[in-house]
């Protein structure tokens, strides 16, 4: 008879960054996204554990092995004038898969969100990841089809804010 696997979930702390690194990079290269992954350690280090913390990072262990992690931030609602928290990346190792380490975390956000009096709890989820679509609707998500995301990044960030009041 073998024994349950010993799962904790845990806040990350600086020592982590190389691990949070990885799985950045494994969830961009699964979403068909590592071009555009090009966080370093540095920027990491300084944007989740600096004097302004921009993040935070929740790691998910099997046995002591890192197997997943969710990284997420604050945001505000207007309307319900209260803060959200938005969850900007949730991935399980496919090693790991299966053991409920995604529902794991997904519950201890939401417990966070409660325990910080948020309002909402969001996410955006790839259109073509019917995995993860149907995964989120079994947790009680609903899809906000009404709304489009938008962004202005890089060379048209920069453009943008160079125009000033023109």
């Amino acid at each position: 008879m073998s024994t349950a696997p010993t799962i904790v979930i845990r806040p990350a702390v600086r020592e982590d960054v190389d691990q949070i690194l990885a799985f950045i990079r494994e969830l961009a290269e699964y979403e068909k996204l590592a071009h555009e992954a090009v966080a370093d350690e540095a920027g990491l280090a300084a944007q989740l554990f600096g004097d302004t913390p921009r993040a935070e990072v929740l790691i998910a262990e099997v046995d002591g092995a890192p197997a997943g992690f969710a990284l997420f931030f604050h945001n505000f609602s207007t309307f319900v004038g209260k803060p959200g928290l938005y969850l900007e990346d949730l991935f399980v190792r496919p090693a790991f898969r299966g053991l409920g380490l995604g529902k794991t975390l997904m519950v201890r956000l939401a417990q966070l969100a409660v325990e910080r009096d948020c309002g909402r709890f969001e996410w955006s989820v790839l259109d073509w990841n019917q995995p993860a679509i149907d995964f989120y609707r079994s947790l009680g998500a609903v899809g906000m089809d009404e709304w489009t995301v938008q962004r202005v990044a890089g060379d048209a960030l920069q453009a943008l804010a160079a125009r000033g009041g023109d």
